[in-house]
């Protein structure tokens, strides 16, 4: 072994030798290990998109992508809401094994009674962050020579954790969204620049700088670029301009008269006509684009993988009410398809364009399919829960398996404690509160209208066990009866729901698409800036 040698006497020859291998190596892995853009939108359902069936949100940028790479028509979110269903993009697990199976921040346990809702049960107790012993795949790219980036929501232990804690060397924007979508964002990770700037654009325009300042200072190392979005999540907030386009567009398209029913719980929406939904949608379907014309511009397309979904269903009850996403039942928080199934769409220069997929997929499949894109080593002891689909993306089949979910919580959308099994084309829930299941064939019942719990009793049977079993190996925590419990005060909160909350629901419906319809002077400050 050669210690403490002098470089002087090296030949120049040599050394211009060993610089060139150097670059050529350097040059090498860029070649071998490409470029990802992972593009994540918040709370945007299944066909909430141009290129997924919908005739009203208008998204060009989304579409394009999908038109030149694949869709997926069967993929699915881990979990009916954020903080589960982001915790198993990074981990490749499912919700039990990390911990997170609720939104941080929600009560659970005994501080469940505060909310207020009288529920037969007490919601299981869960992490509060993401865990620090979870190699994520930020960490393991970055260990393998990537550069890792994340604009936008986090939302996975802030700020008891921030995403420089889990392999990102470069964040901007995770402090959450106090000032809307509108600056002054009130962001202590994003520092204002203009006035009534939108955060769909800013976020965007944040990951253009890094993806130029890299082609700058680092050209021949790969990055890992994580756009997270904080749209389309509520407080939905638009501009003058796209209420006003959306609005007219849904009197061309004629507007019901009614536009919620009730669904077990709460009033659920029954028509993609809110305008300031689609103005949110339409604001970061043009960051998409900004982001996208970038890479081409920087020649980055040539050698990157751009990978598309959302991190749950859309918004049909609760929060905003912001959208319709029949025929699937249910939304986000809830245990029908609605809550987990989700627009995806994988991009790269190799696939073959317009492709359209229907084999089930979901988010833990995320980690090791980037790896095996990557030309990486897989970390089956981490990514338990996952399999690499590129099988998918390249003509062929992976093996048919089993999907779980489990959320032992009561959905502020409506939803109810339960967890799932999906097998082939059958579907089962089963419910915490009543201990029974039903059983769906999405195959004819995409909507989930029609249990078949007596038609095949067998069946049933057959998918309670493995699902009981998944539940007893992944060690999953379920919800406990509250002794406290009152149905006649239960009665009384879901009465209300459906009467109050229900008139109150189609009243600001009605509002938003009226002519004159105004939320504030300044349009949620979008008005300061010139359009």
């Amino acid at each position: 072994i050669m210690r403490n040698v002098n470089v002087a006497l090296i030949p120049i020859a040599l050394l211009s030798s060993i610089g060139y291998q150097a670059k050529a190596e350097t040059a090498k892995v860029k070649d071998e290990h490409p470029n990802i853009l992972f593009i994540l939108a918040d709370d945007l359902g299944w066909n909430d998109i141009g290129c997924m069936g919908s005739k009203f949100y208008e998204t060009p940028n989304i579409d394009s992508l999908a038109a030149t790479g694949v869709k997926f028509m069967s993929a699915y979110s881990a979990c009916t809401v954020s903080s589960p269903s982001r915790s198993s993009i990074m981990t490749g697990q499912y919700t039990p094994r990390h911990g997170v199976t609720d939104w941080i921040g929600e009560k659970s346990g005994e501080d469940w009674r505060k909310m207020k809702r009288n529920s037969k049960l007490l919601p299981a107790d869960y992490n509060w962050c993401l865990p620090e012993e979870e190699y994520t795949i930020a960490e393991c790219l970055r260990d393998n020579g990537y550069t890792t980036f994340m604009a936008g929501k986090w939302h996975m232990g802030d700020p008891k954790t921030w995403p420089e804690d889990h392999g990102f060397e470069i964040s901007v924007g995770a402090g959450g969204m106090k000032g809307g979508y509108f600056a002054p964002f009130n962001n202590p990770k994003l520092p204002d620049n203009e006035p009534g700037e939108n955060l769909s654009i800013r976020l965007g325009k944040e990951t253009i700088k890094f993806m130029e300042e890299h082609q700058k200072t680092n050209p021949d190392k790969p990055f890992f670029a994580y756009l997270s979005f904080y749209a389309v999540h509520g407080p939905i907030q638009t501009n003058q301009k796209y209420w006003s386009y959306f609005r007219d567009k849904a009197e061309k398209m004629g507007i019901a008269s009614n536009g919620f029913k009730i669904d077990r719980t709460l009033p659920v929406r029954q028509h993609q006509d809110n305008p300031v939904y689609a103005g949110v949608i339409k604001e970061m379907d043009d960051a998409i684009g900004m982001v996208l014309n970038e890479l081409k511009k920087l020649g980055l397309d040539k050698n990157t993988l751009v990978i598309f979904t959302s991190d749950n269903g859309g918004v049909t009850s609760g929060d905003n009410y912001s959208t319709s996403l029949l025929p699937l039942r249910g939304g986000k928080g809830r245990q029908w398809e609605g809550g987990i199934r989700v627009p995806l769409i994988y991009s790269y220069p190799e696939c073959k364009a317009g492709t359209t997929i229907d084999t089930p997929v979901i988010g833990t499949d995320f980690y090791p399919t980037i790896l095996d894109y990557a030309g990486l080593k897989l970390h089956p002891e981490q990514h338990k829960d996952g399999v690499s689909i590129m099988p998918l993306l390249n003509g062929k089949n992976i093996k048919p398996r089993p999907l779980f979910w489990h959320y032992p919580h009561y959905g502020n959308q409506g939803g109810e404690p339960s967890s799932i099994i999906r097998k082939g084309d059958w579907k089962l829930i089963y419910y915490y509160e009543t201990a029974h299941s039903e059983l769906y064939n999405l195959a004819i019942d995409l909507s989930e209208n029609e249990p078949l719990n007596a038609q095949y009793p067998e069946k049933v049977k057959e998918l309670e066990a493995e699902l009981m079993q998944w539940l007893k190996d992944v060690n999953a925590q379920k919800p406990v009866a509250d002794p406290l419990y009152s149905p006649v005060k239960e009665a009384a909160v879901k009465n209300n729901w459906h009467t109050k909350l229900l008139k109150q629901q189609e009243k600001l419906r009605k509002d938003m698409l009226n002519k004159n319809w105004k939320p504030n002077e300044t349009w949620w400050d979008s008005m300061v800036t010139i359009d």
